[in-house]
């Protein structure tokens, strides 16, 4: 077989959908065979606690699942490894490290001090990432294991599960209305920014620039080759995303709780103004709204059926400060709105790099064809809305519309689904964390930096805007 049929196997964009479309073929037959209560155990969480005998007594009596678990990821992980040619033997002491540090994430995030604070699992791996790495050398054999880009992509094809296609299909054209204008005008203000004021190479401007509009590093290393652009510009650029992407993990939800933001709503910004779908995913996560006086003994009354009509009013409003609603927003709006603008600008930017920049720098030109999209593209997103069809004709199946009964079959389908998706955005942010250190980011020189930072000036504000303004009443609706 040719290169691109080898691309099926051999890319972790692929790799990424096959593991999350087979994660969720696995769940559904087992569900359908009648295994529901074993896929409660096999997709292991620790429960809510405030004392730590409740975490000892829980790990006692379901240690064989989390073994389970390990293995399961384990052989997944390590066959896709060993098909893009990367080496098993020193994949495995490394992936047992960071699901052993993952696992014990997971512990501390359901501690009632943690759930008090907001300090979502996914948030504290990059945490304890962060520290791990700019305070102690991590051995080389590390290394291969810290596949953040494989692990967030997993778990974005298993986000897919968890939304309705009908979702989809109503929010993705305003998601991708919205992304077009924060996509051009950012890339526009960086670009400019960094040829213009700074008077940086085009080609830079262009990688700064899809970093801080479209889809972080992804967008970074697919635009710095379809231009052409030197691997320090890339790296540049991912060091920039990265430390803007980590900022705004703690700005996006606090100002969003300044603001009194609704979850969806905050949601929308946060896919709109996030540089990484991984810190995206985290900031969503996190945010946990002020709730109305008095909303929670409403949701109980009316539950009872003996709420009072100013608590039923009430009581209706619960679904705009549902957090399930933040992350639903931001992947609708990241994902299907931002991310499938990296094959699209590599398009455009390949076109320009050839015609202009290349022949005014003396370089050779050559013919760019439209199958520049197509290499370019995040495959990933393809897994996304896979998983989203199979669910929704899944559900279908089972005699509910497609809202009621991704709810009524939540507890035994979707839940064991989610559990697997939060292991594999621990997996990513962990690795977040260990591959950052601050002290390498200083060594480029404040001008990518500032060319970088007035974009993100304006992409704030603007994402705001049209999140909490323009497209509110849209974003609403979500649920």
């Amino acid at each position: 077989m040719g290169p691109a049929w080898q691309k099926l196997w051999k890319t972790e964009d692929w790799w990424a959908v096959w593991l999350g479309l087979g994660i969720i073929a696995f769940v559904v037959l087992a569900y359908a065979a009648g295994y529901a209560e074993a896929l409660g155990h096999f997709a292991a969480k620790p429960p809510a606690w405030q004392t730590f005998s409740t975490v000892v007594e829980h790990v006692a009596g379901n240690w064989f699942w989390y073994v389970t678990l390990l293995g399961v990821f384990l052989a997944v992980f390590v066959l896709s490894i060993t098909a893009m040619g990367l080496s098993p033997r020193r994949y495995v002491p490394g992936f047992i490290l960071i699901f052993l540090s993952s696992a014990a994430i997971l512990v501390l995030s359901s501690s009632s001090f943690a759930k008090q604070y907001n300090l979502e699992a996914p948030l504290l791996a990059l945490l304890l990432g962060l520290a791990v790495s700019n305070l102690f050398k991590l051995p080389e054999w590390l290394e291969v294991s810290l596949r953040t880009e494989y692990y967030i992509k997993t778990g974005i094809v298993l986000l897919g599960a968890t939304l309705p296609l009908t979702l989809i299909l109503s929010a993705g054209p305003i998601a991708f209305l919205q992304a077009t204008l924060v996509s051009t005008v950012t890339w526009l203000a960086i670009f400019l920014a960094a040829t213009k004021l700074f008077k940086l190479e085009p080609q830079f401007g262009a990688v700064m620039g899809a970093g801080g509009s479209v889809c972080g590093v992804s967008a970074s290393i697919a635009v710095g080759a379809a231009v052409k652009a030197r691997k320090e510009h890339i790296a540049i650029s991912i060091s920039l995303v990265t430390v803007w992407a980590i900022i705004m993990i703690f700005l996006l939800p606090l100002f969003s709780r300044v603001f009194h933001l609704e979850t969806a709503v905050a949601g929308a910004w946060i896919g709109t103004s996030e540089f990484a779908d991984a810190a995206g995913f985290a900031a969503a996560a996190a945010y946990a709204p002020q709730k109305p006086e008095g909303l929670e003994d409403a949701v109980r009354a009316v539950a009872a059926g003996n709420a009072r009509p100013e608590q039923a009013d009430l009581a209706s409003m619960a679904k705009f400060y549902d957090t399930e609603n933040a992350i639903r927003a931001f992947t609708l709006m990241k994902v299907i709105g931002r991310d499938i603008w990296i094959g699209i600008w590599c398009f455009i930017l390949a076109i320009v790099a050839v015609v202009y920049w290349e022949r005014r720098q003396g370089g050779q030109s050559a013919r760019v064809g439209t199958a520049v999209i197509w290499e370019r593209f995040p495959k990933f997103v393809l897994g996304f809305v896979a998983a989203s069809v199979v669910m929704t004709i899944i559900v279908k199946a089972y005699g509910a519309e497609s809202g009621d009964a991704f709810k009524n079959l939540g507890r035994d389908l979707i839940t064991p689904i989610t559990t697997l998706r939060t292991w594999t955005f621990v997996f990513a942010f962990l690795c977040i964390g260990l591959t950052t250190r601050f002290k390498e980011l200083t060594k480029f020189g404040w001008e990518p930096f500032w060319a970088f930072t007035i974009g993100v000036l304006i992409n704030v504000p603007l994402g705001f805007f049209l999140s909490v303004f323009v497209f509110k009443d849209f974003w609403l609706k979500i649920e």
